[in-house]
Parts: structure tokens; C-alpha cells; sequence
């Protein structure tokens, strides 16, 4: 009988051992599973910028000035479209991002998939129908402080993913756009005016540009808008 009870024991420790090893596993695969999910997604459109009133804030912070030269500028002291991870650099991360449907190749250019651009509307299934727009061109960032930065920070604001300073859009709006600030140019669908103003004004008060009088006055407006 005591050779028979400690062999009972044995068993029933084994079956314990065995049982809280497969919950141990259920637990780590599950873990596994929801680390998979939660990184498959794309982020699907721009970060958010912030609201009206904090923009508006944001607005009355930054320093009122005229435009500086464009003396010694070149889209060349703004390094763009570096590799951002995954074979991917800035231009096809937001076409991933900016897009429905998105497949890629193992370059990372997209093979399939649509692009819908927030300044006019219009759809586009062919990414060189599509241009990544820098929200406060390169050549306003220039006129507006860039010019006295150093060559890594200027790439920072060429390449950064973290505000809304990039977005897909459509080709020839953003060729008629050019380096025009909101005096001069706003997108032509007039209810993304209010969100393009709060980007506007997120990119320039993140890098403490200046914003010359008919630049503050025109987002004044499009904030009124919100």
C-alpha cells in the first residue's frame, strides 16, 4: 500500500506539472497571437493633429515675421526619402499608410491598392498618379527659419512620420500648390481647409518657424472654420 500511494502521488504530480504546462503554452500563444494583430495594421491616414483651439494657441505662439530669402536654398539640404525600415523609405511608407488596399512588392513599391487625396477628392489606383506632399513645402520651411538649421534637422522635417507634414495626394494639385503658404494657396475641397490649417500650424509650431502676417491672418480663417 505505501508503494502504491507514492506512485499514486507520482502520477497525480505529473498530471499537475502536465496541466499547468499547457496553460502556460495557451497563455504565451496567446500573448504571441495578439502581438501579431496589433502589428499587422497600417496606421491608414495621417497622425491627428490637434484641435482647433489648440491649434489656434499654437497659432498666436509662433513668431510673426516677413519670409526670409530663398538665397542659398536647395531641395538637396533637405534629404528626403530615407529608408525608413521594412525596405521601405518615407515616399512608399505613406503610400502603405495613405492607402486602401495596399499590396507591395519585397521593394516595397505598391503593386496594388488606391489612393484617395484629402485636398480635392479625386481617386487614384496608379501610386505616379500620386504625390507625397510636404504640408509646409520645403522652400516656405526655408523662408520660415529652416535655412539656419543644421542639415539633420532639415531632414527630420523632410522624412517626419510622427506629425502631419506628409500626405498622399493627388499629382498635379500639389504641383499647383508649390511652395505656397495658406495665403496663397488652400486645397481646393474647402472642407479640409479646417484640418489642413491644424496641420499647418502642428509642423510649423513643432519646429518654432515663423509665419509672416497674411500667413497668420489666412489660418485665422480656415481655424474659423472648424
Amino acid at each position: 500500500m505505501p508503494h502504491e500511494h507514492r506512485t499514486g502521488r507520482r502520477l497525480y504530480a505529473r498530471r499537475r506539472w502536465s496541466a499547468l504546462l499547457a496553460a502556460l503554452a495557451a497563455v504565451v500563444s496567446a500573448l504571441l497571437v495578439g502581438l501579431t494583430l496589433g502589428a499587422s495594421p497600417a496606421a491608414a491616414e495621417p497622425p491627428t493633429p490637434p484641435s482647433a483651439e489648440e491649434a489656434t494657441t499654437m497659432l498666436g505662439d509662433l513668431a510673426e515675421a516677413d519670409e526670409g530669402s530663398m538665397d542659398g536654398y536647395s531641395r538637396e539640404k533637405f534629404p528626403h526619402w530615407i529608408d525608413q525600415g521594412d525596405s521601405c523609405n518615407t515616399r512608399e511608407a505613406i503610400l502603405k499608410r495613405d492607402g486602401e488596399g495596399v499590396e507591395t512588392g519585397s521593394d516595397c513599391y505598391p503593386t496594388k491598392g488606391s489612393w484617395t487625396s484629402p485636398y480635392d477628392g479625386e481617386k487614384w489606383t496608379q501610386p505616379s498618379d500620386v504625390d507625397i506632399d510636404h504640408v509646409v513645402p520645403l522652400a516656405e520651411a526655408w523662408r520660415s527659419g529652416a535655412s539656419e538649421w543644421t542639415q539633420d534637422k532639415r531632414q527630420e522635417l523632410a522624412n517626419n512620420l510622427e506629425i502631419a507634414q506628409l500626405l498622399a495626394v493627388t499629382d498635379n494639385v500639389n504641383q499647383e500648390k508649390s511652395d505656397q503658404d495658406p495665403a496663397e494657396w488652400m486645397p481646393p475641397s474647402s472642407g479640409y481647409h479646417c484640418e489642413y490649417a491644424r496641420m499647418w500650424v502642428w509642423v510649423k509650431h513643432t519646429y518654432d518657424m515663423t509665419a509672416d502676417a497674411p500667413e497668420k491672418a489666412a489660418l485665422k480663417k480656415a481655424l474659423a472654420t472648424c
